[in-house]
């Protein structure tokens, strides 16, 4: 008798991690895969696919498992996933991360919000969703994402055995980082009984969307006349909301000293100024607010700020566009500077 619930036509049941650098997907895709193969005998296989190796940037790790006679020779990235796992929701501004769901499929999200909110802006059409609020977890058991984001998903493949996952957890912390062995097991615990679950249209009409590849904007039919590099690499027309792991610095202007500390420690072009008269005359330049577009959530200028007018604050989606204080460069709307 199968142990696993579906399959594709090789006989695979796929799992997609999609995730930045820094929330501890490729991990998660190790300890899953491990789990799977030690714990049932399942054959399985993982690996991961990365740009830089950097915080911030995306990433994708694939689990694939399949029955002991049948032997793995598909090595390609999947595409039509059983299960997606999001670890970080705003990617869904930039990656498609439901890409090639099967119909039947299930989509885990790292959020707190609406289930119908994530639908909506995830542009998911059928399947289960399921969310879980694997941040908040995180930070009250002073552990990772990663961790919170597996319990929840050995809830969704309730073919795997949890306690196979304890004992990987055990081998996984208990050489380097031993006092994170128990920590990680609650947060595990917590993910496996807090994920909530709600199913949309899944019939067999339904077809799957099928997966797209993006495509460079730079190859020698699509990139702009010249060669000019419009975006890549470009600090003032990049957005970096996306690399953000969940939290950014909030301001509190009666607080602030105009020190520019924070200006000093911060990497990109966040901080919003202008020139103004302070009380006795004098011409001095004043913090206006913060440009959330070029923040990546480092909090940096948090640990440098003498005054506590910036503190870390846990995002919310919309937080950043309501209170973002807009740069001011003239030579990209013909001013000068």
């Amino acid at each position: 008798m199968s142990i696993l619930p579906v399959k594709n036509e090789l006989g695979f049941y796929e799992i997609r991690l999609e995730s930045i650098g820094g929330l501890g997907a490729n991990l998660a895709g190790k300890m899953l895969a491990e789990a799977g193969v030690l714990g049932l005998g399942l054959n399985g296989s993982n690996f991961s696919s990365y740009g830089s190796e950097k915080k911030g940037s995306p990433v994708k790790s694939f689990v694939r498992f399949c029955e002991p006679k049948v032997e793995i020779r598909a090595h390609s990235p999947i595409e039509q996933p059983h299960v997606i796992g999001i670890f970080h929701e705003a990617l869904y501004k930039t990656v498609d991360v439901v890409s090639g769901l099967l119909p039947n499929g299930v989509v885990l999200v790292n959020s707190t919000r609406d289930f119908d909110l994530i639908k909506k802006d995830l542009k998911l059409e059928y399947g289960t969703l399921a969310v879980i609020d694997a941040l908040g977890i995180a930070v009250e058991e002073r552990t990772k994402v990663n961790t919170a984001m597996l319990g929840a998903l050995y809830r969704i493949c309730d073919f795997l055995d949890p306690e196979e996952m304890r004992n990987v957890i055990h081998r996984t912390f208990e050489k380097k980082y031993p006092h994170l062995v128990e920590p990680n097991i609650r947060t595990f615990n917590r993910g496996f009984e807090e994920v909530q679950f709600k199913s949309y249209s899944s019939s067999e009409n339904v077809i799957a969307k099928a997966f797209t590849r993006s495509v460079t904007s730079l190859g020698y039919e699509t990139q702009p006349i010249g060669g000019v590099i419009q975006t890549q690499a470009n600090s003032i027309l990049k957005d970096l909301s996306g690399s953000r792991q969940g939290f950014l610095p909030q301001f509190e202007q009666e607080k602030c000293i105009n020190c520019a500390q924070c200006d000093t420690a911060c990497p990109d072009y966040c901080f919003v100024w202008e020139e103004s008269e302070d009380k006795r005359g004098r011409k001095q330049m004043f913090l206006k607010g913060i440009d959330y577009q070029y923040c990546k959530g480092c909090l940096k200028c948090v640990e440098a700020c003498p005054t506590e007018a910036l503190r870390d604050l846990r995002e919310t989606i919309g937080y950043a566009e309501s209170h973002r204080v807009k740069q001011n460069f003239p030579y990209l709307t013909g001013g000068t500077l």
